[in-house]
């Protein structure tokens, strides 16, 4: 059996259907019977061992919602190796203390990414549910401490301290003080 590198634009496609797939939190089986695509094309597509026909990619739009030109503009160019510090998007909630800087270049089709947090002493933010159920997080503190509050259980962060998490429900982070904590989040998409 030959193996050949898949095509860039089937690769990104692929993955970028899989990531859909995962965010809605359906098995292959789950898609195959709401998009009328058998499994196996699914798992083929989505690994990029085949190229996906219009046809497929209709009833694959149908079922995310999205035209063909919005799912193919997801995966049409890669994404930017390099990012440099002046072009990283900082966003800041400036009522609760937080600043996130997106450190990771951005793209849709990428399942990891690295952000930057800090929180001002005393900022307290609460989620209550993830973006996406399952989502993994590394959370590896550079400077200060931090309280971190996961299904229900407290840890307490120092300098150099690292937690892993698999984030289904609600979580909580805070900065008692009395310096900002600083730290880094690599989030990774189930």
């Amino acid at each position: 059996m030959r193996h050949e590198d898949p095509d860039p634009v089937d690769a990104r496609l692929g993955a970028r259907l899989s990531a859909l797939r995962a965010q809605h939190g359906w098995s292959l089986d789950e898609l195959a019977e709401r998009s009328g695509v058998s499994r196996s094309t699914l798992s083929r597509t989505e690994r990029a061992e085949t190229s996906a026909t219009a046809a497929v990619l209709n009833r694959l739009c149908h079922v995310y919602g999205r035209t063909m030109s919005q799912l193919l503009s997801e995966v049409e160019a890669e994404p930017a190796p390099v990012v440099r510090a002046e072009g990283q998007r900082v966003w800041a909630d400036r009522a609760s203390g937080f600043v996130r800087r997106a450190v990771s270049p951005p793209h849709p089709a990428l399942r990891g990414e690295l952000v930057e947090g800090r929180l001002s002493p005393g900022a307290d933010i609460a989620y209550d549910r993830p973006p996406v159920p399952g989502l993994e997080q590394h959370l590896w503190v550079l400077s200060g401490a931090l309280d971190v509050t996961d299904a229900g259980t407290e840890h307490r962060l120092a300098t150099g301290d690292c937690l892993r998490m698999r984030v289904f429900g609600p979580t909580r982070f805070r900065c008692a003080g009395p310096d900002e904590a600083r730290y880094v989040l690599a989030v990774v998409r189930p």
